[in-house]
């Protein structure tokens, strides 16, 4: 997905930029970077590193006595190489976008074709983000620019410019991607997550709305275009993405993580003998179905964290399963003789929730249940670089709605699951499928328990998951769950 940071001070700001970013290293894994900007100098400084066999902290340490600067933006980027750094008419500047650009080959061949010319290219393709820096230089004024990107991209776009005099924060036009302000006396930031800010001793001080452009100095903070009245932020953030400290329109996540779990925990009537998550995502919504089932919590799975980095986010395939099975260490202990009920964010492919159903049995738990903090994923998201999954049926959900359409016997869907190429369901019979508790929801509840060998599976319901995030249902994207968004709102 990837994160980022900003910060604005009357002194060196060049220590606070670099941990403000590392604070965005749960979002992405495979590159960092960051400019600064210092009147001292006149000039920028820039450096990107590849993150994939490392951390931010660890591979941008040695660069930090070259920077100099009062004013620096930076981000953790799931794609391309940023931030860039772009000369036209609206002056010399550095950019860092977070979002996803669907018609990238679009808007590439009308920039090619107007007379410009494309230089950043990342693993043979082209770059994001210069793209959007070619058509915010097309408007007189960066605001007029950031506008053409509004109109211009089909995904989302949020980004942070550094000129020489500020910083400008522009929020994607649906709002898919937050971006909070921080002030403390003589600075200001600009972030993806405000759990970047306690350590850092900024306090939040405004939540950017949708289409929104503001701009940052040192003393404060000016509105250069009003925020849209329509919003779709991705209710993943809450869900899977953001740290449990961090704060998206005043909704706190580890907060809407408990309330999920405590309203699963009272409605459930499964018995069990303890309830506990997989670490670290499923550990909030577990501690809150605990307290609503009124079981104890304890911790049948522990992380192992100092080596292992998250596993969603790697692009291969058989080093995510890897990285998945190696970092999570059972306890045999706690799982003996045990009805063991876990907490998890999300089945995504559930092919590692698949092995850890079968250690679990295998060091005598009883029983295994599942608990899922959201609805089935029926739909990949066109919005957000929400995994690197290429193919639909990816999801293991929308494979075993294609397998019931097609068989109604267990053993040849299940022959035929692995290798089936494409999909052809009708979007009004997806809709039943979504519809929970509807005939079709429940056959493919049941199925995907069968295939992952688990004893009960249980999604949470969509609207308890607006409840918990507390915003109307027309303000958040819950495209992965109903369908329900596209690029043009009505």
């Amino acid at each position: 997905m990837g994160g980022f940071f900003g910060t604005i001070q009357n002194k060196r700001c060049v220590e606070e930029l670099f941990y403000g970013i590392d604070y965005q290293s749960h979002l992405g894994t495979k590159r960092g970077g960051m400019a600064t900007y210092s009147i001292e100098t006149g000039g920028f400084k820039r450096s990107i590193h590849n993150l994939q066999n490392t951390y931010f902290r660890t591979r941008f340490e040695e660069d930090l006595p070259k920077f100099f600067g009062e004013k620096g933006i930076g981000v953790i980027s799931d794609t391309d190489a940023q931030p860039l750094l772009m000369n036209s008419h609206l002056g010399r500047f550095a950019i860092v976008t977070v979002g996803k650009v669907n018609n990238m080959e679009e808007i590439a061949e009308e920039l090619l074709s107007s007379g410009n010319v494309l230089t950043e290219f990342s693993s043979g393709h082209i770059n994001p983000t210069e793209l959007i820096g070619h058509l915010i230089i097309k408007g007189k004024t960066f605001v007029e620019g950031i506008e053409n990107v509004y109109k211009t991209v089909k995904g989302s776009c949020s980004m942070l410019i550094l000129t020489d005099t500020e910083i400008i924060a522009a929020r994607d036009f649906w709002g898919r991607t937050p971006i909070i302000i921080g002030k403390k006396e003589g600075a200001m930031a600009a972030t993806s997550e405000s759990s970047a800010f306690p350590n850092l001793g900024f306090d939040i001080e405004y939540f950017v709305g949708p289409g929104e452009v503001v701009r940052l100095t040192a003393d404060g903070m000016e509105v250069l275009r009003k925020a849209e009245e329509n919003m779709q932020i991705c209710s993943f953030l809450w869900i899977y993405y953001g740290f449990p400290t961090s704060i998206y329109e005043g909704k706190n996540v580890e907060e809407m993580r408990y309330t999920t779990g405590y309203v699963m925990g009272q409605e459930d009537d499964t018995e069990v003998d303890n309830a506990g998550g997989i670490p670290d995502s499923g550990l909030g919504m577990a501690t809150g179905y605990a307290a609503g089932h009124k079981v104890p919590y304890q911790r049948c799975i522990s992380k192992y964290t100092p080596t292992w980095p998250r596993s969603f986010m790697p692009a291969n395939q058989e080093m995510r399963n890897l990285v998945a099975k190696m970092k999570l260490i059972p306890n045999k202990a706690m799982l003996q003789g045990k009805r063991c009920l876990f907490c998890d964010d999300s089945i995504v492919r559930g092919t590692q929730l698949r092995e850890n159903t079968k250690a679990l049995k295998e060091l005598g738990a009883r029983e295994v249940h599942m608990r899922i903090a959201c609805p089935p994923l029926i739909w990949s998201c066109p919005f957000v670089n929400f995994s690197a999954s290429k193919n639909i049926l990816e999801l293991i959900a929308r494979r075993v709605i294609k397998d019931l359409e097609t068989h109604s016997d267990h053993a040849t869907m299940l022959a035929d699951a692995e290798t089936a190429k494409d999909i052809d369901v009708p979007e009004e019979t997806l809709k039943r499928y979504a519809k929970t508790d509807s005939p079709e929801y429940n056959r493919m509840v049941n199925e995907i328990a069968k295939r992952l060998n688990i004893d009960t599976l249980k999604f949470s319901k969509l609207e308890t998951i607006i409840s918990a995030i507390g915003l109307p249902k027309c303000k958040v994207c819950t495209h992965c769950f109903d369908g329900s968004s596209s690029y043009t709102l009505q």
